[in-house]
């Protein structure tokens, strides 16, 4: 009964609820989008301050569905959208946008990419030769794309048994000694925790297998986005659904050493999403500039009339330390 009634609620929060999607009859593939500031003051306290936020528009029909993020550039995003459409953003020092690019992902054959082939929820982008890595969750797959994301350079199905389609990949990170971290949204019914992988090569090539462990979210809600930290940590992204509001994103902090065969880990929360700028959000980006530590985050509004597409900017001040169970199992 408790999945069921989870399932209604993923159903009614994720939709596309009968009414309330944003249909195109014909496509609108104009190159336009705008950034419009949130009216909610920063914040002063906690490790996890707001500091400002827009709510991103565009008249082109693929724009929104954003599931992956990442901040590239001084004002320069990344988007990915589980619509298989990627979009460039560069916002200038006051916000406005200065230049957008929306167009699709390449697809292995050159076609158009079905729901299934085209449902991407996890993006990182290498800093130093801007190359992209995209986790497909339909398909269970990992792609490595070029610089521009015209091309498809590698890909690498995700290991037996197969994660279920809608439970699968959602949230990949490149930690900083070049290993990489997937986690499931919530494969496979394991009482430990939902499964994760630990790719000690690049994960779009054949390789020695990944390192399969569990993650115990303990109440927080299932996985939407990772991302990696500077001292070398796991910040995780959680979405929570409820009625009042239906999406709450709890954001925690993931020690990676203790990650071994079949182990067991948990995360310690650092901060929620105030309630004013409750939203699903799916994608999430860190950058450090000078002293300061900065969290990006943007929303999935999934095409649906009552959802957002929101771009939001945090700072992380004073990371509390995490437990580890025992970094002498680190996987290395």
């Amino acid at each position: 009964m408790r999945r069921l009634i989870y399932a209604a609620l993923i159903f009614v929060a994720l939709g596309p609820v009968p009414g309330t999607v944003q249909r195109f009859p014909v496509d609108n593939l104009t190159q336009r989008a705008a950034a419009h500031p949130l009216e909610l003051a920063a914040e002063t306290r906690g490790t996890m301050r707001f500091v400002r936020g827009w709510h991103l528009v565009s008249p082109h029909s693929y724009f929104g569905g954003f599931s992956g993020l990442a901040r590239t550039g001084p004002g320069t995003f990344r988007l990915i959208g589980d619509n298989g459409y990627t979009t460039r953003l560069v916002m200038g020092a006051r916000g406005g946008i200065t230049a957008v690019d929306i167009r699709p992902l390449p697809t292995p054959d050159g076609r158009r990419a079905s729901k299934a082939m085209a449902d991407t929820e996890a993006l990182f982008v290498d800093p130093v030769n801007g190359k992209a890595w995209i986790a497909l969750e339909g398909i269970n797959q990992i792609w490595r794309l070029n610089a521009d994301l015209t091309a498809i350079e590698s890909r690498r199905r995700l290991p037996e048994p197969r994660w279920p389609a809608n439970r699968g990949a959602e949230a990949m990170a490149r930690l900083g000694d070049g290993r990489t971290v997937i986690f499931s949204e919530d494969a496979d019914d394991d009482p430990r925790g939902t499964e994760a992988l630990l790719y000690t090569s690049d994960p779009a090539v054949p390789g020695p297998p990944p390192i399969r462990f569990f993650y115990d979210s303990r109440g927080k809600g299932l996985v939407s986005d990772a991302v990696a930290l500077p001292d070398g940590r796991i910040l995780l992204v959680h979405r929570r659904l409820g009625f009042n509001p239906v999406f709450t994103t709890v954001v925690a902090v993931l020690d990676p050493a203790p990650i071994a065969k079949d182990a067991v880990l948990r995360s310690r929360t650092i901060g929620i999403v105030p309630r004013r700028l409750a939203e699903n959000y799916e994608g999430a980006a860190v950058t450090v500039e000078g002293d300061r530590t900065w969290l990006w985050l943007v929303s999935d509004n999934n095409f649906n009339r009552w959802q957002r597409s929101l771009l939001l900017q945090f700072e992380l001040v004073d990371l509390p330390s995490t437990p580890t169970l025992d970094s002498k199992k680190a996987a290395r």
